[in-house]
């Protein structure tokens, strides 16, 4: 993907608009097809969660584009999530102690939050626009699989957000989605998902 196409730019232009004010957004990311909205704006989260049908008791992921943002997301980044972060192969959701500079939906019940480093351009350049993080989730009501390509969403979800991206829609099916490892101070992890 050329992130300097006019067609990409003018993309990215659309979807960084939308969630500026507020709205919601179905965008590539580096693994599935996501809704997304602005990471700090709670009633853009609430309506996510609305979209997806989901108990708010299950936090979203959050996507950022650097370690600075990674900082300004978390309490603490613990050295091993950095040096997991630097070595993965495949993308990888960390779940970090304490969440800050965010929505206050986005944080488990125990403060918790999980954080994706995209280095996929697309998503990558969203989060780099907005000036800070963007929620990621799966684009699919909360219990039914999770759509692997652009042409497996369905239309309630499509209708239901206020912007759907261009950028990348004939793409092959994703693999899959990231793996999930929660890592807390001191170094101690544990796999939630492979």
């Amino acid at each position: 993907m050329n992130l300097r196409d006019e067609k990409v730019q003018d993309d990215l232009r659309r979807a960084v608009d939308t969630m500026r004010r507020g709205g919601v957004i179905l965008y590539p990311t580096d693994t599935i097809w996501g809704l997304g909205c602005d990471a700090r704006n709670s009633e853009a989260v609430r309506h996510v969660f609305e979209i997806k049908r989901r108990a708010d008791s299950k936090a979203l992921i959050t996507l950022v584009d650097s370690l600075a943002m990674l900082d300004a997301t978390v309490e603490e980044v613990p050295e091993v999530a950095e040096q997991l972060i630097e070595a993965a192969v495949d993308p990888v959701t960390i779940i970090y102690d304490h969440g800050r500079g965010v929505a206050p939906e986005l944080l488990a019940p125990d403060g918790s939050i999980g954080i994706r480093l995209t280095r996929e351009p697309f998503s990558a350049a969203l989060c780099h626009m907005m000036r800070g993080p963007v929620v990621s989730t799966s684009a699919n009501i909360s219990g039914e699989p999770a759509p692997l390509d652009f042409a497996s969403i369905t239309p309630e979800i499509r209708d239901a957000v206020d912007y759907v991206c261009e950028s990348r829609r004939d793409d092959p099916p994703a693999p899959k989605a990231s793996s999930v490892i929660k890592i807390s101070s001191g170094g101690l992890f544990k796999i939630i998902r492979k």
